[in-house]
């Protein structure tokens, strides 16, 4: 890997991404932070202070629209020349409702931000990562616990969060020639803004409703620190990190 080292991560603007993205500017990369949001990215780069702001970068930036997409990785090349990590993060939950009552307006939208989303940016990445010399580069996967096992009530979320699995094993075998790591983090209740509705309880697939245990958020930037100090010759392909009583093993 170069001296220079560059990351784009995807939905910067609050939460994992946030965090992770200033985990990897400590960690010595130029960040381009891209959301939907330039005050929220502003946010971002407000919190890591002066320490860090030459090295957090916000492009605003909708990962379900192509064009915004090839806005996005253009800058990076006009900017720095290369990409050395990917923080594919960008995604969207649906309304807890039945499967039969979940409008396909919201079903389609939450198809274009987890999966379409993720595969215009891995293609603008791998496209980059391909040509640069030195060749390769790592992009990183947000799964989720539900690319596993479902919530109730959340086909949309599942659905396109086992299809990230999908889409990280064909990456990780058609790029394989091109030096490029791909890996997928599954996340289960990291606290955040998202998940604060779980201190107050959320549904249980046996009806019940119960409070659901949270783990600090920057465990999950230190593991995608972790993963990217890796040489490209090493990859971690899945990893799971969760707070250790959460409903998951044995969920249902």
């Amino acid at each position: 890997m170069s001296e220079l080292k560059v990351a784009v991560v995807t939905g910067a603007g609050s939460g994992i991404g946030r965090a992770v993205s200033l985990h990897l500017a400590r960690a010595g990369y130029q960040v381009a932070m891209a959301g939907r949001r330039a005050d929220a990215l502003e946010e971002t780069r407000t919190e890591g202070g002066a320490a860090l702001a030459s090295q957090l970068h916000p492009i605003v930036t909708d990962v379900s629209d192509e064009a915004s997409v090839k806005n996005l990785f253009a800058e990076v090349t006009r900017r720095w020349g290369r990409l050395d990590v990917l923080f594919n993060n960008a995604g969207r939950g649906g309304p807890p409702v039945p499967i039969e009552d979940l409008p396909v307006e919201i079903w389609k939208d939450i198809v274009n931000i987890n999966l379409t989303g993720m595969f215009l940016c891995a293609q603008a990445a791998i496209r980059i990562m391909k040509d640069q010399t030195p060749q390769g580069g790592r992009i990183i996967n947000n799964g989720s616990i539900s690319a596993h096992a479902p919530r109730p009530f959340s086909i949309g979320y599942t659905a396109t969060k086992h299809a990230v699995t999908g889409l990280t094993k064909s990456i990780s075998l058609d790029t394989r020639s091109y030096r490029i790591a791909c890996s997928q983090i599954d996340i289960g209740n990291a606290a955040t803004p998202m998940t604060e509705r779980m201190t107050k309880g959320v549904p249980q697939p046996d009806g019940s409703t119960r409070v659901e245990p949270r783990m600090d958020v920057n465990h999950v930037a230190q593991t995608i620190a972790q993963i990217v100090s890796f040489p490209l010759e090493t990859n971690v392909q899945f990893v799971t990190i969760m707070a250790t009583t959460m409903p998951f093993v044995g969920r249902g």
